[in-house]
C-alpha cells in the first residue's frame, strides 16, 4: 500500500491505496464518485475520462502509482451538478446526446478538457479530440455529441446563453413530436444516474462479490471440478457448482415452435455433464471482493475431456458431426416458405432474367459500453430480488425459475438503469447465476463482468449462410424468389426457431414478389450463442436480397434506385408471408431520395481517381413492430396525492428512451387534463408492474405505448366532473373512485405464420431507404463512408430526440457491421478495439434524416416503433456502394480492407 494526498474536484484527499489500483477504482470505491464509469476497462472507450493535472485521461489505465502527490482530478462530480448545470452538460440534453448515457459522463468530461484548450472548435476538431482521446459512443452515431460541444462552445464564447438551450413549451402545449429532453437525462449528464456496477459500490457490506470459473475450449465433457484449492484461497466465502443448484438448472428457451426438435431445456445454468462453448460457466467463486473471488476462481480445476468443436453451420452440419446435444440433431428446427405458384418456370427457361447468389453476414457483437452486470439478494417479504440489464424481466422470469428451483411468485426481476444493450440482454446472462449464489449463501451477491467476459460469454447475432435467386420481367418486374439459408445459432436455441422465421418474413421484403418458395434451417454450433441484436435476422435478410436487387438491375441495365421503385409496395402487394402492408410509403420514400441520389452519382463521379475510387448504393429496409400475432401489454396510470400522476409499466429502458416514450404518449393521451409534462412520472422496469413485455422487437412504443393510451383514457373518464373539467386526487378520493386504472392492448388483427410463413405477424412495420456515399483507397481496399442519408417511416414521431438518436445509431451500426465488427475469433475479437467496434472518425458526421410520418391505425397517436429499422439495411447500402465505386462484389461480411483489396487485385 502507499499513501497519496490528491485535489479532487478541489476537495484534498488522503487515500491510502494499492499501488497497482487504476485512478477509477481509487475513485468509485474508495470515494464514492461513480460518475466516473468504467466500461472496457482497457482504455479503449473512454467512458473513466478524468481531467488530471489539465490533461484528460483515461482513468482505468492509470495506475495510482503513477499518479504524483498534490495531483488535481476533476471528475463529472466536479464539472457540474442537477442544480448547477455545466454548459456541456446543458448542450447534452439539448441535443438528446445522453441515450442509454454510460458513455456521457466521460464525453461531457473529455468535451470540457477540450473547451479549457479551444473555445472556438471546428466540428473536426471535436471529431479528433473524441478521436486522440478514445472516447466511444455505441448509441448515438456521434453526431448530437458533436453537436452539444459546438452549442457549448457558443455558450462558453457568449454568443448563446443557457436559456437559449433550454426546451421551450409550444404554444399548443404539446411535446408529442417534440424535443422534450429525456426525463432521466439531468442524472446522465452529471453522473448521478446509477448502473449497476455503481449500486454495486454502493451494496451492504455483507455483500458476496463473484467470479465466474469458466470453460476455456468450446466443446468437452466435464470428468470432474476441483474446488480445494480455491476455498484456501483469501476472502473466499464459498465456491458453488452444479450441485449447489437447487432446480433443474436450466435456462428454458420457451420454445413456441411444435415442430422444434428440441425441448427447450439445453442450456445449464451452471455446466454439470458438458460444456457447449467457450466462456461456459462451471463454477462461481463468491468472496469478499471481487479481486479475491477472480483469484479464486483460477484456482478451480476442471477435468474436461474435449470434444469435436463445431464453429459453424456447415461444420455442424456435415455428416460425420457428433450432436451436441445428444438425441437433439445439430439441425433442430426448418421454416419453409411458399407463397403463390410454383417458382420452377420461373428459373427455367428463357423467359426470365434470373440472378443468384451466396452471401454469409457474420456474427455481430453488441460491444455495448458497459459491460453486463447484476446481483441479487432476498427480500424481507421472503422474495429473491435479482436485479440486472434484462430487457424482458417478466420473460426472464419465467426462463430461470424453474432452473432455480425458486416458484415464479417468490421471484422478482429489477431492470436497473442500464448502458445499452441492443439486444443482447433479451436472452438472461447473469440472471440465473446471482440468483442461484443468492439462493446459496444466503447472502446480497453482486457480479460483474469484464470486457473479455462480456465478449465471450454473452450472446452475439447468430450468423446466416443464404443462397439467393430473383426472377424477373426483362421489364424489371419481380416474378419469383427462392431461398435456401442457414441459421448458425450457437448451442442454445432459445429463440432460434423464431430467428429463423425472421428469413421467411424479410429476405425480399419491400417489394411485391408474388411467388416465393424457401427453407430456412436453425443449426447448433458450439461458437457463442445466438441472440437478439437489434434488427434480429433482418440485417442477414436483406444483406442477400439487397446486394442481389443490385446484382439483378445490373443484368437488367436498370438504375438500381429504379428497379427498386418499380418494385416497391403499392395497393395491391402484398410482402413474403402474404400480407398487404399497413402503409404503402416506400415509393414516395424513394421519389424524397432520388434528386439526392442523383446528386449523389454525378458527385462520385466527378470525385473518383485513380487511388480513391468513390461509389454511391441504395438499400430498402423493413421491419415489424412487435412479437409475432397477437402480441399484448400491460401499463396502468395513477394519479397521486401531490397531483402527479405516475405512468407504471415494465417498459425496460436500454437507451432506446422508455422514460421519454411513456411521458410523451401519456401526456398527449392526457392533453385534456391538461397536465403539465412535469408532472408525469415513469417507472423502472420490475416484475411487481404491470407485464409490458419484452422492449425488443420495436414493439415498446406500439405495444406498451397502446396500454398507456388505454390507461390514460380511462383515468380521463374516471375523473371526469359531470359539468366539464376534472376531479383531483382529493376529490376523487372523496367521491370513492379509484386512483389507479389498467390499461390493455393486444395485437388483435395479428395472426401467427403457417408452415408454409404465410401469415400477418405484426400490425405495424417501419419503412427505410437508405443511400451510402463511400470511397474506396485502390491501393489498401479500405473503404471510408462519407455520407449516410435515410429516409425513414416510422409513423408519427413521439420525440424527435430519441427518434433522430436512434436513427443515427442504428446508422453507425450498420457502418461497423459493413466494415469492420465481427466475434469469429475468440480471443482477438474479445476487445472493443478488437472486434472492430468504429471510433468517431469512422462514422460520418454528414448523416442525413428524412422522415415520411404516415399515420399508423394501430399505433397510439400513429406511431410506429423505431429502433430495429435503421440497423436493418443500411450495410447493404454501403456494400452495393462499394460495388458501385471499385467493381468489387463483397458477399461475405465484413468488407474489410484485404477483402476489397483482393477483389481489387483479381481485376487487375
Amino acid at each position: 500500500m502507499i499513501q497519496k494526498v490528491i485535489s479532487v474536484n478541489e476537495v484534498e484527499h488522503n487515500v491510502i491505496v494499492d499501488p497497482e489500483a487504476s485512478l477509477a477504482t481509487v475513485l468509485r470505491e474508495q470515494l464514492g464518485l461513480t460518475g466516473t464509469k468504467v466500461g472496457c476497462d482497457q482504455g479503449q472507450c473512454g467512458a473513466c475520462s478524468v481531467i488530471l493535472d489539465g490533461k484528460v485521461v483515461r482513468s482505468c489505465a492509470m495506475k495510482m502509482k503513477r499518479i504524483a502527490d498534490g495531483a488535481k482530478v476533476t471528475t463529472i462530480e466536479g464539472i457540474g451538478t442537477p442544480d448547477k448545470l455545466h454548459p456541456v452538460q446543458k448542450a447534452w440534453i439539448a441535443t438528446g446526446a445522453a441515450q442509454c448515457g454510460f458513455c456521457s459522463p466521460g464525453f461531457i468530461v473529455s468535451a470540457v478538457g477540450l473547451l479549457e484548450t479551444n473555445q472556438k472548435p471546428s466540428r473536426q476538431d471535436v471529431r479528433d479530440w473524441f478521436q486522440k482521446h478514445r472516447n466511444a459512443c455505441r448509441c448515438t452515431g456521434y453526431k448530437p455529441l458533436v453537436d452539444a460541444v459546438m452549442d457549448a462552445a457558443k455558450v462558453v464564447r457568449g454568443e448563446m446563453s443557457m436559456d437559449d438551450l433550454a426546451f421551450k413549451m409550444p404554444d399548443d402545449q404539446r411535446i408529442w413530436g417534440s424535443k422534450y429532453p429525456r426525463p432521466t437525462a439531468v442524472a446522465k449528464v452529471t453522473g448521478t444516474l446509477d448502473y449497476g456496477a455503481d449500486l454495486g459500490v454502493k451494496m451492504p457490506k455483507d455483500t458476496l462479490h463473484m467470479a465466474l470459473v469458466q470453460a476455456k475450449v468450446s466443446h468437452a465433457n466435464i470428468k470432474g471440478i476441483d474446488t480445494s484449492e480455491a476455498l484456501k484461497m483469501p476472502g473466499v466465502h464459498s465456491v458453488l457448482t452444479h450441485k449447489d443448484v437447487k432446480g433443474k438448472n436450466r435456462i428454458t428457451g420457451l420454445i413456441t415452435f411444435p415442430t422444434n426438435k428440441g425441448d427447450g431445456w439445453d442450456r445449464p445454468i451452471l455446466c454439470d455433464e458438458k460444456v457447449f462453448q467457450y466462456g461456459d460457466a462451471i463454477a462461481i467463486v463468491c468472496a469478499d471482493s471481487e479481486c479475491n473471488a477472480r483469484k479464486a476462481a483460477e484456482k478451480v480445476k476442471v477435468d474436461l475431456e474435449e470434444l469435436p468443436a463445431y464453429m459453424s453451420a456447415p461444420a455442424a452440419m456435415a455428416e460425420d458431426a457428433i450432436e451436441i446435444h445428444p438425441g437433439t440433431p445439430n439441425v433442430y428446427f426448418e421454416q419453409k416458405l411458399a407463397k403463390g405458384g410454383d417458382t420452377a418456370p420461373f428459373f427455367n427457361g428463357d423467359g426470365h432474367v434470373t440472378v443468384e447468389g451466396d452471401f454469409y453476414l457474420q456474427r455481430q457483437p453488441h460491444m455495448p459500453m458497459e459491460p453486463d452486470v447484476g446481483f441479487a439478494y432476498k427480500g424481507e417479504d421472503g422474495k429473491l430480488y435479482i436485479h440486472s440489464k434484462s430487457i424482458g424481466v417478466h420473460l426472464h422470469l419465467y426462463m430461470i425459475a424453474p432452473g432455480l428451483g425458486v416458484e415464479p411468485e417468490k421471484l422478482v426481476l429489477v431492470a436497473n438503469p442500464m448502458g445499452g444493450t441492443f439486444g443482447y440482454k433479451f436472452s438472461p446472462t447473469m440472471e440465473a447465476l446471482v440468483g442461484v449464489a443468492a439462493l446459496a449463501t444466503g447472502r446480497p451477491v453482486h457480479l460483474r463482468y469484464n470486457y473479455q467476459q462480456q465478449q465471450q460469454y454473452t450472446g452475439k447475432r447468430s450468423p446466416w449462410f443464404i443462397n439467393l435467386k430473383l426472377a424477373a420481367d426483362k421489364d424489371g418486374t419481380l416474378k419469383a424468389m427462392e431461398h435456401d439459408y442457414s441459421v448458425d445459432h450457437g448451442p442454445y436455441s432459445e429463440f432460434g426457431d423464431l430467428l429463423t422465421l425472421r428469413g421467411v418474413q424479410f429476405i425480399g421484403a419491400g417489394y411485391h414478389i408474388p411467388n416465393i418458395r424457401g427453407l430456412g434451417r436453425t443449426v447448433c454450433t458450439n461458437h457463442a450463442w445466438g441472440s437478439a441484436f437489434r434488427g434480429y435476422g433482418s440485417p442477414q435478410s436483406f444483406f442477400a436480397s439487397e446486394s442481389l436487387m443490385d446484382i439483378l438491375a445490373e443484368k437488367l441495365g436498370m438504375d438500381p434506385l429504379e428497379l427498386r421503385y418499380k418494385n416497391a409496395y403499392r395497393e395491391g402487394s402484398t410482402n413474403p408471408t402474404g400480407q398487404a402492408p399497413e402503409v404503402y410509403s416506400l415509393p414516395e420514400m424513394i421519389d424524397i431520395l432520388r434528386p439526392k441520389y442523383e446528386a449523389a452519382k454525378k458527385k462520385a463521379k466527378a470525385e473518383s481517381t485513380a487511388a480513391v475510387k468513390k461509389g454511391v448504393g441504395v438499400a430498402v429496409g423493413v421491419y415489424g413492430c412487435g412479437l409475432d400475432g397477437p402480441d399484448s401489454a400491460e401499463a396502468d396510470v395513477e394519479l397521486n396525492a401531490d397531483g402527479t400522476i405516475t405512468v407504471i409499466s415494465a417498459w425496460e429502458d436500454h437507451g432506446q428512451g422508455a422514460d421519454i416514450g411513456a411521458v410523451s404518449t401519456a401526456h398527449e393521451a392526457l392533453r385534456p387534463m391538461g397536465v403539465e409534462p412535469g408532472k408525469l412520472k415513469f417507472t423502472w422496469a420490475s416484475t411487481q408492474n404491470p407485464n409490458s413485455g419484452p422492449a425488443g422487437g420495436s414493439r415498446s412504443q406500439v405495444m406498451v405505448g397502446n396500454a398507456i393510451k388505454d390507461a390514460c383514457e380511462k383515468l380521463l373518464q374516471g375523473a371526469k366532473k359531470p359539468g366539464g373539467g376534472y376531479m383531483t386526487y382529493a376529490e376523487m378520493k372523496a367521491a370513492g373512485k379509484e386512483t389507479r386504472y389498467a390499461g390493455k392492448f393486444t395485437a388483435n388483427e395479428g395472426t401467427h405464420c403457417d408452415a408454409n410463413g404465410q401469415g400477418c405477424p405484426f400490425v405495424v412495420y417501419m419503412y427505410g431507404v437508405f443511400m451510402a456515399q463511400v470511397s474506396v483507397e485502390t491501393a489498401t481496399g479500405k473503404t471510408s463512408v462519407e455520407k449516410m442519408t435515410m429516409v425513414a417511416d416510422i409513423g408519427k414521431i413521439a420525440n424527435k430526440l430519441a427518434a433522430d438518436g436512434q436513427m443515427w445509431g442504428g446508422l453507425a451500426q450498420g457502418i461497423g457491421l459493413a466494415l469492420s465488427e465481427d466475434f469469429e475469433d475468440i480471443q482477438k475479437h474479445s476487445t472493443m478495439a478488437g472486434a472492430g467496434l468504429p471510433y468517431i472518425k469512422d462514422i460520418p458526421d454528414d448523416m442525413e434524416l428524412i422522415y415520411v410520418e404516415s399515420q399508423r391505425k394501430h399505433g397510439p397517436h400513429g406511431a410506429a416503433g423505431a429502433g430495429e429499422l435503421p440497423l436493418t439495411s443500411p450495410h447493404a447500402a454501403i456494400i452495393n456502394a462499394i460495388y458501385n465505386a471499385c467493381g468489387v462484389r463483397i458477399t461475405h461480411m465484413p468488407a474489410y480492407p484485404e477483402k476489397v483489396l483482393a477483389g481489387l487485385q483479381a481485376q487487375a
